[in-house]
């Protein structure tokens, strides 16, 4: 977004805004909801009417204020001492509360004044309504928005002031979206790890064939001395015969 020329639009004769300058506070704070709104990626209108009613319940500070009027005037109201703080007009401690203001005074602290306007329009944390039921697509009902916080209550005035806005937000090239932050490089994945085949014994070595089993010698059967002693009877008759 061009912020230069946003506020050259917001400067301009026919905005009918801050007429042809603003202080330093009036540009830190409409930049602080501009910047908000970006970051939640908000509609061009929807932050046209953001804007619009931060101008109105701010009476064009652009900063977040305290309700008006002495401490015996307030100490006479019901919600004291959670008076009307931020840069929408919060009163009673259960309200403040939902915006994280755990004390009185705390609405006025930025961080919680642009969660109350931004949480309390866009979620209908007001009275019910929200933006989207006003403004969402080529649906945009500047006047009627005025409910999402109070009721009808200046709601043709602060229509026009949205309109200016509006036009600010297109001559400076505002495109609801946040500032794009490159992303985090991640490491690169590990390689895979490849298993390691488990050591292997060494083969045994080839067994030896078994010895051969020795037959036992056979032993002589009687019926072979026998024969053996008629052999040498018959070659000693023979021996005598020769003699």
């Amino acid at each position: 977004m061009d912020k230069a020329k946003f506020f050259a639009g917001l400067r301009a004769r026919d905005s009918g805004l801050f007429g042809t300058s603003l202080s330093q506070p009036q540009v830190e704070g409409t930049e602080r909801i501009v910047d908000d709104g970006q970051n939640r990626g908000m509609a061009l209108r929807q932050l046209a009417y953001v804007l619009a009613t931060a101008y109105h319940e701010t009476g064009a500070k652009m900063q977040p204020v305290r309700e008006v009027g002495g401490e015996k005037y307030l100490r006479s109201k019901p919600y004291y001492p959670w008076v009307g703080e931020g840069l929408v007009q919060v009163t009673w401690e259960a309200n403040a509360r939902k915006f994280g203001a755990t004390a009185p005074g705390q609405l006025m602290e930025w961080p919680i004044a642009l969660r109350a306007i931004f949480d309390g329009m866009s979620k209908g944390m007001f009275t019910g309504k929200k933006l989207a039921d006003y403004i969402a697509g080529d649906r945009v009902d500047y006047v009627g928005a005025r409910r999402i916080v109070n009721g009808t209550d200046k709601a043709s005035l602060i229509a026009g002031y949205a309109k200016a806005f509006e036009a600010a937000l297109k001559a400076g090239g505002y495109g609801g979206q946040g500032a794009q932050t490159a992303p985090t490089p991640q490491p690169a994945p590990p390689a895979p790890v490849q298993p390691v085949p488990a050591a292997q014994e060494p083969a045994a070595p080839p067994a030896l064939p078994a010895p051969p089993v020795p037959m036992p010698s056979a032993k002589p059967t009687s019926s072979t001395n026998w024969l053996a002693r008629l052999i040498t009877i018959v070659l000693c008759i023979f021996r005598k015969k020769g003699n």
